[in-house]
């Protein structure tokens, strides 16, 4: 690991993403690598009890790592790398929050909305355990274990995100910690480093148009999901009654 992202998710971690990929540090993981790999949700989880895990295993292959869940477990990851930078990604909190609550928490209210509509999320995750795997993995993490299951409660969700904040610039040695926004671009990103701007834009990336886009995405899904499983269930019956009869 050659560079642990400690700022919450909807700080900017997608571009920050990109931007390491494009100095060159390594594929980086993020939230989303979860959707592809959801038998990391049993690593976190174990994680999340305080159990002994293996970071290295975890992280074989890449050379950063942004975003929720990773930004929860910045501490851990500091000691399983201690040569790794910290980046602190910011963003104004009551944007950030508003931010949050139209984009990522979606998925907490369709995968804990009425029963019709949690039937329809795990029938969902029949057909892409990814859904559910990320969705259990947030509720756990991240609405649970950061927001004290209140992140609806607007002061105390800011709250939470200022003092982690605090508590990452006070924790991190200030010559291991860049404190960076996203909108500063490339400059501060590549002197921290000690190396050239790229000759490309810096890429701004996953802002919540297309964050919404995606989630709507994932709400199709949801609801295909059971339509697809009674088709799929009447097709069987039909072929077996095909072959029962005389």
């Amino acid at each position: 690991m050659r560079v642990i992202g400690a700022g919450f998710g909807r700080t900017g971690t997608t571009s920050l993403k990109a931007a390491l990929e494009v100095l060159g540090f390594g594929s980086a993981y993020h939230l989303t690598e979860v959707f592809t790999h959801p038998e990391h949700v049993a690593f976190w989880e174990a994680a999340r009890r305080g159990e002994r895990v293996d970071w290295e295993g975890l992280f074989s292959g890449y050379g950063v790592a942004v975003d929720w869940p990773a930004c929860a477990f910045y501490a851990e990851l500091m000691e399983a790398f201690p040569e790794a930078p910290v980046i602190l990604t910011v963003r104004d909190p009551g944007r950030w929050y508003d931010s949050t609550l139209r984009t990522i928490y979606g998925i907490r209210k369709v995968s804990a909305g009425p029963a019709p509509v949690r039937l329809a999320f795990s029938l969902a995750g029949l057909l892409a355990p990814g859904i559910t795997g990320i969705a259990r993995l947030a509720d756990e993490i991240v609405w649970k274990g950061t927001f004290d299951n209140r992140f609806e409660d607007r002061r105390h969700a800011i709250e939470t995100f200022r003092r982690h904040n605090e508590e990452v610039r006070c924790r991190v040695p200030p010559e291991r910690l860049l404190v960076y926004d996203v909108k500063e671009g490339w400059a501060p990103l590549c002197d921290f480093f000690g190396v050239e701007v790229p000759d490309r834009p810096f890429p701004h990336l996953n802002d919540t148009r297309e964050m919404r886009r995606r989630l709507l995405g994932l709400v199709a899904v949801s609801a295909a999901a059971p339509v697809l499983t009674v088709a799929a269930v009447l097709a069987a019956l039909a072929l077996l009654a095909r072959r029962v009869r005389p």
